[in-house]
């Protein structure tokens, strides 16, 4: 009959979908978003470091407005604001959600940094390495409260939840061991731009060891909060010979400013991921 189909031949025989080649565009487009633009915004963020402290001595010298400068445009604009861009993106794509990036009910949040802050004040009771001078101690915890609240931000918060989610398929051990191995070494290199320390080796070897430490620690705990606290008294013990506290009087107004407005970015940031984000458990 005029029209009616032949039978198909086995070389016309649809191939199942499941045996196509696999288009590598997903796999660029997940590497772009997950490896590329994290790692450019972490260069992005050592350069603009490097750039307004690095060199210029300025945990040191503790000039108010280099103080202040700093803390804006490198802490919060760079190393808290920019990230935001990137996780945003992976929220919408469900790389990661509100627990992977530290962000907790402000129950679980108190009790975390409570506990952090208190063990914290005791070890730098114990082991200061200002001495008896708790001034001197107060004041570097707060000067260096910016800059750990942008590398808990950059190292783990972006870098450590994207790297995971790329090597998610891997399994939990291959995605824990990665993102805190990678965001260790990654927040080891900043000791060559936090006012770069005369006797590299020992800086390399506790930046690195404090880097290990505050990996668990953001993954075990998944606060950003106590990480920052963490981080914080980490510095404060292996920067304490690369920071000045002879002028802390007239610096400390600044200081406390600094402080206070990075920890103000930080909530409005949590503030507005709660606003358009939400993660919702499924039922196993």
């Amino acid at each position: 009959m005029e029209g009616a189909k032949e039978p198909m031949s086995e070389e016309q025989t649809p191939v199942p979908v499941s045996t196509l080649p696999h288009d590598p565009s997903g796999l660029r487009s997940r590497v772009l978003r997950l490896l590329v633009i994290p790692f450019a915004i972490y260069f992005i963020w050592m350069i603009v470091t490097a750039l307004f402290e690095g060199d210029c001595r300025l945990f040191r010298d503790t000039d108010s407005c280099s103080i202040i400068v700093y803390t804006v445009f490198s802490c919060i604009i760079t190393g808290m604001l920019v990230p935001v861009y990137c996780i945003r993106e992976s929220f919408v794509t469900g790389a990661v959600n509100m627990f992977q990036i530290g962000f907790m009910p402000a129950r679980r949040t108190f009790f975390a940094c409570a506990l952090t802050g208190f063990f914290g004040y005791m070890a730098m009771e114990l082991f200061s390495p200002f001495g008896t001078d708790q001034s001197a101690s107060g004041y570097s915890f707060l000067l260096l409260l910016p800059t750990a609240i942008a590398s808990v931000m950059v190292c783990w918060v972006l870098l450590g939840t994207h790297v995971q989610a790329f090597v998610r398929s891997g399994g939990p051990v291959i995605s824990i061991a990665a993102g805190s191995l990678v965001t260790a070494w990654l927040f080891c290199i900043t000791s060559f731009v936090h006012s770069p320390p005369v006797n590299a080796q020992p800086a390399l070897a506790g930046f690195l060891v404090l880097g290990l430490a505050a990996a668990i620690f953001f993954f075990a705990v998944r606060d950003i909060y106590a990480s920052s606290i963490f981080v914080a008294f980490g510095l404060t013990f292996v920067m304490a010979n690369r920071i000045g506290v002879s002028g802390t009087q007239e610096a400390m107004p600044a200081v406390c400013g600094s402080a206070l407005l990075a920890v103000i970015t930080l909530i409005g940031i949590h503030l507005y991921f709660t606003r358009n984000f939400r993660t919702v458990k499924v039922p196993g």
